[in-house]
C-alpha cells in the first residue's frame, strides 16, 4: 500500500532526515504517486541546483495545479510531496498524464538537468513537435495593435509562425516567435541569405520603437536566441526581469493583488518569503522561477490553498549560504510581485482553433485591432496543419468589453476559425474566513513551527 503523506511534524520530521539506506537509482530520483487525496506524489532524489525548478517545469507543462507541496532540500538530499488537481479543479486520472509524469521525474528520467522544453501531452511547450525552426525573442514598450504589426511582418517577409508566446506587464511586451521560412520550411537563414536575419530583426526592432524615442528604460531588443532555446515561460520571465521592473516604483500590491513579505529566520539563518494571493495555475513555478534566477536557493517550502487563496512559505538563502539584506530583500518583493502579477489577466479570452496558413495570425489579430481591443496574453500553437491561438483581450481604456464588440468578431473571425470566448473576471483575494469556533485556522503547515520543536 502506498504512503499516506500526511504534514504532521512526526511524520514530516523523517523526510527531512531521511533514512541513510534510501536506494538511489542511476543517481536521478526516485517517484511515489498516490491516489489518496486528489493526486499526490513524492520525488525523492540527489540534491542539485536547480532541480526544483525543473520538476515545476513538469508540471506547468501539464497545467496541473498544485493544491499543496512540501518541499525540502538541505544536504544532499532532495524530497518533495505534490498533491495536484487538473484544470477543471478535479483528480488527475488520465494515464497519459500520469504516466508522463513517471517518465519525466523517474529514475529513467532524461529531463531532470538534460534537455529543456520537452514535449508533454498537456501543452506543446517544447520544439520537437513544430520541426525546424528559428527563435525570435522580442520586448519592448506596450501598445494597441503591437501584436498585428509584428505579425504582419513576419509574414511579409516570408516567415511562418509555429508557436509563439507573449506577455504584457505594465507597459512593457516581452514575445518569444518560434518561425521557419514559408518556402523551405527550414529554420530561416539555414543554407540562404546570411543578411536577411539582419533584415528581419531590422523590421522587428523598428516596429517595436513605435513613435518612442531611444534610451536604456524604453529600449526595444529583437533578435534570433542564440544557441538552444530554454523553456519558453522561464524566457519569458527573464526578458521582463531584465527590462523594467525591477526599477519601476508603482506597485502590483493593493486590492487584488499579492502580498510579499520577506522575514528572518533566526533558528536556521533562512530569509523567509511569504506569499498571499489569488491562487492560480503555475503561481508556485512563478515564484520560484524568478528567485532561481535571481540567484536564490530554496530549502523549505510549504505551499497551500483554499478558496482560490493562496499561502507559499519559502525558506531561502542566497547561493552563498548568507540570508539577503533589507535590499535584497526589497528587490525580491518588487520582483516576486511582478512575476506573479504577470500571468494575471482581465478581460475576455479568445480561443480560436482552425487549418493553419500563412498570415492567418497577421489577419486574426488585425481584426481585434480593428475592434478597438487590446491582446495583454497570447498563445500560438501549431499542431500539424491545426493552429491553436489563445488571445487574452481588453479595452484599452480599462472599460468592460462592449458584447456587440464581441458578437462582432464571432461574425468577422467565426467564418473561416472555432471561436470560443471566455470572461476572466477581475481577481478578487480574499483571506479564508476563521473557524467556526472562533479558533484560528490550523491547517498551513509552516516549517517555521517545525524549526521551534527542533530547537526545543
Amino acid at each position: 500500500m502506498l504512503p499516506y503523506f500526511d504534514p504532521e511534524y512526526e511524520n514530516f520530521n523523517q523526510r527531512i532526515n531521511p533514512p541513510r539506506k534510501v536506494v538511489i537509482l542511476q543517481g536521478r530520483c526516485s517517484l511515489i504517486i498516490s491516489s489518496l487525496f486528489a493526486f499526490g506524489f513524492q520525488v525523492d532524489s540527489m540534491n542539485r541546483n536547480g532541480i526544483l525548478l525543473e520538476v515545476l517545469q513538469v508540471l506547468s507543462d501539464l497545467d496541473l495545479h498544485i493544491s499543496k507541496a512540501y518541499i525540502t532540500s538541505d544536504g544532499g538530499w532532495f524530497m518533495d510531496v505534490f498533491h495536484c488537481v487538473d484544470k477543471q479543479g478535479q483528480k488527475v486520472t488520465d494515464e497519459k498524464t500520469i504516466k508522463y509524469i513517471e517518465k519525466a521525474l523517474g529514475p529513467e528520467s532524461n529531463l531532470l538537468g538534460a534537455t529543456k522544453g520537452s514535449s508533454s501531452p498537456g501543452r506543446s511547450v517544447g520544439l520537437h513537435s513544430i520541426g525546424d525552426h528559428t527563435a525570435i525573442e522580442l520586448k519592448g514598450p506596450d501598445r494597441t495593435g503591437l501584436l498585428s504589426e509584428i505579425f504582419a511582418v513576419l509574414a511579409e517577409l516570408q516567415c511562418n509562425v509555429l508557436a509563439a508566446e507573449m506577455w504584457t506587464h505594465r507597459t512593457r511586451v516581452a514575445c518569444v516567435v518560434h518561425v521557419n521560412d514559408v518556402s523551405t520550411g527550414r529554420a530561416i537563414g539555414d543554407g540562404g541569405d546570411p543578411r536577411r536575419l539582419s533584415r528581419i530583426e531590422d523590421r522587428l526592432r523598428h516596429v517595436l520603437r513605435g513613435g518612442y524615442g531611444g534610451g536604456d528604460a524604453l529600449a526595444a531588443l529583437a533578435n534570433f536566441a542564440a544557441g538552444p532555446t530554454s523553456h519558453v515561460d522561464r524566457r519569458l520571465h527573464q526578458l521582463m526581469h531584465a527590462d523594467v521592473d525591477v526599477d519601476v516604483a508603482q506597485a502590483d500590491g493593493g486590492e487584488g493583488g499579492p502580498t510579499v513579505t520577506v522575514e528572518h529566520c533566526v533558528e536556521k539563518s533562512y530569509s523567509v518569503v511569504n506569499v498571499k494571493c489569488q491562487d492560480r495555475s503555475k503561481l508556485l513555478y512563478d515564484i520560484v522561477c524568478t528567485l532561481t534566477d535571481m540567484e536564490y536557493v530554496v530549502f523549505h517550502a510549504a505551499v497551500t490553498s483554499e478558496a482560490s487563496y493562496g499561502v507559499q512559505e519559502l525558506y531561502i538563502r542566497r547561493k552563498d549560504g548568507k540570508t539577503l539584506s533589507k535590499d535584497e530583500a526589497e528587490k525580491v518583493i518588487r520582483c516576486l510581485e511582478a512575476a506573479i502579477s504577470r500571468r494575471v489577466c482581465e478581460g475576455f479570452t479568445l480561443e480560436l482553433c482552425g487549418r493553419d496558413r500563412v498570415g492567418l495570425l497577421s489577419d486574426v489579430t488585425r481584426v481585434l485591432r480593428e475592434h478597438g481591443l487590446t491582446v495583454t496574453r497570447a498563445g500560438v500553437t501549431t499542431v500539424g496543419q491545426q493552429a491553436m491561438n489563445v488571445f487574452y483581450v481588453r479595452d484599452p481604456s480599462g472599460k468592460p468589453v462592449d458584447m456587440k464588440t464581441i458578437e462582432g468578431l464571432r461574425g468577422e473571425v467565426g467564418q473561416t476559425l472555432m471561436l470560443n470566448v471566455k470572461s476572466v473576471p477581475a481577481p478578487t483575494v480574499k483571506p479564508p474566513e476563521p473557524a467556526r469556533s472562533g479558533m484560528a485556522r490550523t491547517s498551513f503547515f509552516s516549517f517555521g513551527n517545525i524549526f521551534a520543536k527542533l530547537r526545543a
